[in-house]
């Protein structure tokens, strides 16, 4: 028999699960480069429909804990939790509106990504990390470089991401998708080393080549299949001081 009691217990369960799973993909995105300062954020989308767990402001992504995931709704008021929201949980909120199979999002400035999106280059499949995004072409957001603070621009943003894997926020950053926070975040782990690969090749000199569209597809399909990324995940994951032990 189910009780109230039972029912609240898996309520519980559940938030303590996503809780955990956006503070491991905080650290994650540290590890992989993706830390500026106390900026940048990752977010899942909340079991119950009440909004999305994201880190607090104030924080470094490698310092995320569980305790340091917050809930906020659709107006960034904080809804369960403590700490100061984000400015820009708007990014996050109406993606996940104008998405319906998009369970997460990452924004982060990662250095390689934002110098790449403000040369005007294109990510070209130099790489086999690359051969996840194009082709089509990465979009990019250029409305403003400034924080995205409205849910107006929120919802530019999503616009301009389509059904995209990632986007290029020109002068700022990166947001990045995923069915999962797992998904996400390998996700925006992969944009950071694909444009930091294209820009070691335009560095090296000579005239750069990239597969053509038929072989990239094929090697999307080859290299980032559903249970390839959750391989990854759990790499990067194993690879966080004292969670490699705990296999």
């Amino acid at each position: 028999m189910t009780t109230d009691m039972t029912i609240a217990k898996r309520g519980n369960d559940s938030m303590g699960e996503v809780r955990e799973q956006v503070s491991l993909s905080s650290r994650v995105l540290a590890a992989a480069g993706h830390g500026d300062l106390v900026w940048g954020h990752a977010s899942a989308r909340d079991p119950e429909g009440r909004g999305i767990w994201i880190k607090a402001a104030g924080w470094g992504l490698d310092e995320i804990t569980p305790s340091r995931v917050h809930l906020v709704d659709d107006d960034g008021r904080l809804v369960e939790g403590e700490g100061q929201p984000h400015s820009e949980c708007a990014i996050h909120s109406e993606v996940m509106a104008a998405r319906p199979d998009v369970g997460a999002v990452v924004h982060t400035h990662p250095p390689h990504a934002v110098a790449l999106a403000a040369t005007g280059q294109e990510l070209r499949p130099v790489s086999h990390a690359a051969n996840m995004f194009v082709p089509p072409a990465v979009p990019r957001f250029t409305q403003t470089a400034d924080l995205i603070l409205t849910r107006e621009l929120g919802a530019a943003v999503a616009a301009a991401l389509g059904e995209a894997k990632a986007l290029f926020l020109v002068n700022h950053g990166i947001v990045a998708v995923g069915r999962d926070i797992r998904e996400a975040t390998v996700t925006a782990v992969l944009l950071e080393r694909a444009c930091e690969q294209q820009i070691l090749t335009h560095a090296a000199g000579g005239w750069p080549s990239w597969s053509a569209t038929e072989e990239s597809l094929a090697k999307r399909g080859h290299i980032y299949h559903e249970a390839a990324l959750a391989s990854v995940w759990d790499y990067l994951v194993r690879r966080l001081p004292g969670e490699g032990a705990r296999g």
